[in-house]
């Protein structure tokens, strides 16, 4: 029986652009600027790299379909490189190729690196989605868009749950202004505003009842991390990140297209449930520090904690309301912003959100700084559906 990875690997480097319509910066400036911010914040050279993986989704018109970008971009000449891309996960699938390259012995030391020019991808960064999904799910789908089917998701937790339009929107608008608050904290956040509860509730519809703020938006960014074996992480920093748990579920579709409830994401629950055991974790609610879940929509937030077994099935909206997920809360949402201020570079994601668990376990996220944090939680859903792939890594000291 597999042991799993726990506490085989650490987090001795990050690196993490600012995210925005980074227009003036092309996919390699976003990776330099990354690996550079890593390899400092490792205390390394480039040439200990021993292998990388790179993550790109949509972005082959810059990156392409190989790794050579990051080999010639970055100057690490005859080490293995690896492109991986798995939609939303794509950036945490680039960290989980590293770390179970380092757990397994083959490298002493890897590289993994999310980047993802989304703005200059198709019509003003929204993709051809047609072509992304492959030939038969667009003649099946040709007109599913991400907004609709959240709104879908949001209509039918609201009637099961037996809330009002207005109570609804009012418990989707605390998930969105708790993170506007958070962003503001955060000078690599692509939008820093604060949003009041009846600014988010009296914007535009996109898919009702999803308006404007209830969307995350479209922008460009890079990440990277070092990784190495954790009996040699304290010989480059004395706090480095463990890993307790790097788990990924993918859906078969049976249980989407037969028998699906519409409030929950199954991905997400096998994969957490497969991160507990792995981490050690038998009561998520007291023993999760914070979480960076994928907030794509407000919705998604909001279902994640129920199926992160940290809020009761239909109890979410008690949690949300009450200040458990705020930034001085029992266990902070998106202390960085989410994407609801990063936006979604799509392969970038992944490892921004481990980049803000990492920094506050360090204790250096300056005024977002959450007290004394043990263990942080990373979660990632994508795909088609969109709802077809979970990613969840679980970090600590």
């Amino acid at each position: 029986m597999s042991k799993g990875i726990k506490d085989k690997v650490a987090i001795i480097g990050m690196g993490c652009t600012k995210f925005g319509e980074l227009w003036d910066k092309g996919s390699e400036d976003l990776m330099v600027e990354a690996f550079l911010e890593c390899i400092k914040d490792a205390g390394v050279e480039k040439e200990e790299i021993q292998a990388a993986w790179i993550g790109s989704c949509f972005d082959e018109v810059n990156v392409g379909k190989s790794a050579l970008p990051l080999s010639t971009t970055l100057k690490l000449p005859f080490i293995p490189v690896t492109r991986v891309e798995n939609f939303c996960a794509t950036g945490t699938e680039a960290l989980r190729g590293a770390v179970y390259a380092v757990a397994s012995g083959a490298y002493d030391m890897a590289l993994a690196l999310g980047v993802e020019k989304l703005k200059d991808t198709g019509y003003g960064g929204l993709p051809d989605f047609g072509s992304a999904m492959g030939s038969k799910n667009r003649l099946i789908m040709p007109n599913m868009t991400a907004p609709g089917g959240f709104a879908m998701m949001a209509t039918k937790y609201f009637n099961k749950y037996g809330l009002s339009p207005d109570e609804g929107k009012r418990m989707l608008a605390h998930v969105s202004s708790k993170s506007h608050h958070n962003g503001t904290l955060n000078p690599k956040a692509h939008l820093r505003k604060e949003a009041s509860i009846d600014q988010i509730i009296n914007a535009p519809i996109i898919a009702w009842p999803l308006g404007l703020f209830d969307c995350c938006g479209v922008s460009d960014g890079a990440a990277a991390a070092i990784v190495v074996r954790a009996e040699d992480a304290k010989k480059y920093r004395e706090d480095p990140v463990y890993i307790k748990s790097l788990q990924v579920a993918v859906s078969s579709g049976e249980e989407m297209l037969l028998n699906w409830d519409g409030v929950h994401v199954e991905t997400t629950l096998q994969a957490a449930q497969r991160a507990y055991k792995e981490a050690g974790i038998t009561d998520p609610r007291k023993e999760i520090s914070m979480m960076e879940l994928h907030d794509c929509f407000s919705i998604t937030e909001a279902v994640t904690y129920e199926d992160l077994g940290i809020s009761k099935r239909g109890k979410a909206k008690k949690d949300i309301e009450s200040g458990f997920f705020d930034l001085d809360g029992r266990i902070p949402a998106q202390p960085d912003g989410g994407l609801k201020c990063f936006g979604h570079p799509i392969a970038a994601s992944g490892l921004r959100m481990i980049y803000e668990m990492y920094k506050q376990l360090q204790g250096k996220a300056e005024k977002r700084q959450i007290p004394n944090p043990q263990i942080g939680l990373t979660h990632n859903l994508g795909g088609f559906p969109f709802y077809s792939v979970a990613a969840i890594s679980i970090l600590g000291l």
